[in-house]
């Protein structure tokens, strides 16, 4: 009953995390609802997008009275702002954000406009992220495998609070699932994606990169400290903590990001 229980609880703690993470952060689109006109427009913003089209603005359920547009620029930059007109595509309003190099951001803002009233969408400019296409067969098992090493880490450290139980097969699995999902398969995406395999320490602050390197180096300590049979107690117990805390900083925060100086000034 103590092992479904333990499962159980790593299970939901894996799950609550990993959805965090993942809405918190800042490739994950702005969602929100304003009203113009007596009507209550919702939007869902992109903050990601591919290199291979130019990204996609759409406002839904828009009466034919309204119209808007899209103001933008190149993020980090003195350019001028852009603006182009949303387009009437039958309840949508659409506009169209140019495709950039990977590692390109854009910082841009939706205006509707109605009987002369401009209502913006959110208070503040929106940032999003170009990266080149990864290919599935990559990217579905490295979703997977840090999905597994996550829950291998939770369940070690719940391990460890069990002074009748072994940790130790849990911090193997723990080892190699992260070893793989973020080692290996990490640095291949990222090539993919940003034409690079790692921009963590010491060559950049990635921080994707460098909690992988973190939680990594606490792994290896709670192997080294349970050779021999050894159950390390405090050493598992620290690597689940440190693994679980780095999972609640939000996916791609100070991630790639190009540099527009080192380009000609073309949009």
């Amino acid at each position: 009953m103590k092992k479904i229980l333990f499962w159980f609880l790593a299970v939901v703690i894996t799950l609550g995390s990993a959805y965090y993470q993942r809405t918190t952060g800042p490739t994950y689109p702005v969602s929100g609802s304003v009203e113009v006109d007596g009507a209550e427009i919702r939007y869902r913003l992109p903050r990601s997008a591919e290199t291979v089209a130019d990204a996609e603005v759409a406002i839904p359920a828009a009466p034919q009275a309204i119209e808007g547009y899209l103001a933008y620029k190149r993020f980090k930059t003195a350019d001028a702002w852009t603006q182009v007109l949303l387009t009437r595509e039958g309840e949508r309003l659409v506009g169209k954000l140019p495709k950039q190099p990977a590692a390109g951001k854009l910082e841009y803002q939706v205006v509707l406009v109605s009987r002369q009233k401009e209502t913006p969408l959110t208070p503040d400019p929106i940032v999003i992220r170009f990266k080149d296409p990864v290919p599935i067969f990559f990217l579905i098992p490295h979703i997977l495998i840090m999905f597994l090493g996550m829950l291998f880490s939770t369940r070690a450290g719940l391990a460890a609070l069990d002074k009748q139980a072994s940790p130790r097969k849990f911090v193997l699995w723990a080892f190699w699932l992260q070893l793989i999902g973020g080692f290996l398969l990490g640095p291949i995406i990222q090539k993919y994606a940003f034409g690079v395999l790692w921009s963590g320490f010491p060559f950049g602050i990635d921080l994707t990169d460098n909690k992988t390197l973190i939680a990594m180096l606490f792994w290896v300590a709670a192997l080294i400290a349970g050779r021999k049979g050894r159950p390390a107690r405090g050493w598992v117990l620290a690597a689940a903590v440190v693994n679980l805390a780095i999972y609640l900083v939000p996916h791609s925060v100070l991630g790639s990001e190009l540099d527009y100086s080192k380009l000609p000034a073309v949009r």
